[in-house]
């Protein structure tokens, strides 16, 4: 069993938390907070099952963390992922760090256009479908002083009851469209002052 009492805390969404694997630092182990409904296991094992379907797809794991299957801890199931980190170590920030600090955006501002659009076309062209996309739920991985992409860590996978868009593509495609398009606004509504928001998707949505 892992023991996560010493684990470091990098990440904490409303139904689980990320640990640094204390153990490997290459990895992360996500763990369900205590459950107030069934729901959140729910979510947790749809993931599982979605992920099993990329792997048998082939699916590489660029914009995605790679899935490393079940782990026993004293927190209780963990689910264990790659731990996306920056070039010179540090855990990379969520996106909303970037978009929030005007510094920051205006630093990689450039990278961060050219990710937005690797990122969109990775959804596609892999034909990955995403519960929602929200700039929480998605880290800028700095890979040298221009150049970085976009990884989502978490709401992925494909709620509907017949999830009919896991096997006919140009409907997964409709899908990710119309959710990038929601993704889009949501930025403009969240980020209204933000230069490289307002320049890249402001048009777009208006």
């Amino acid at each position: 069993m892992l023991d996560l009492e010493s684990a470091p805390v990098v990440g904490k969404g409303l139904h689980r938390v990320c640990y640094g694997h204390p153990l490997d630092k290459r990895l992360c182990v996500k763990v369900l907070l205590p459950l107030q409904s069934k729901t959140p296991l729910i979510e947790a094992e749809r993931e599982v099952k979605y992920y099993r379907r990329l792997e048998k797809k082939n699916v590489p794991w660029t914009m995605l963390p790679a899935f490393y299957g079940e782990i026993a801890t004293n927190r209780g199931p963990g689910y264990l992922f790659d731990l996306v980190r920056d070039d010179d170590g540090c855990v990379s920030q969520p996106l909303t760090y970037y978009l929030s600090n005007p510094g920051e955006t205006a630093a990689h501002g450039e990278a961060l256009s050219r990710a937005f659009d690797a990122l969109q076309t990775y959804l596609l062209q892999w034909k990955i479908i995403t519960m929602t996309i929200k700039a929480k739920n998605i880290l800028y991985q700095r890979r040298g002083k221009s150049e970085g992409r976009l990884v989502i860590v978490d709401n992925i996978g494909n709620s509907d009851l017949i999830p009919i868009c896991n096997y006919v593509d140009f409907m997964a495609e409709r899908k990710i469209r119309r959710k990038w398009r929601r993704f889009e606004a949501m930025l403009v509504k969240e980020y209204p002052q933000n230069e490289l928001v307002k320049r890249k998707f402001g048009r777009s949505v208006a």
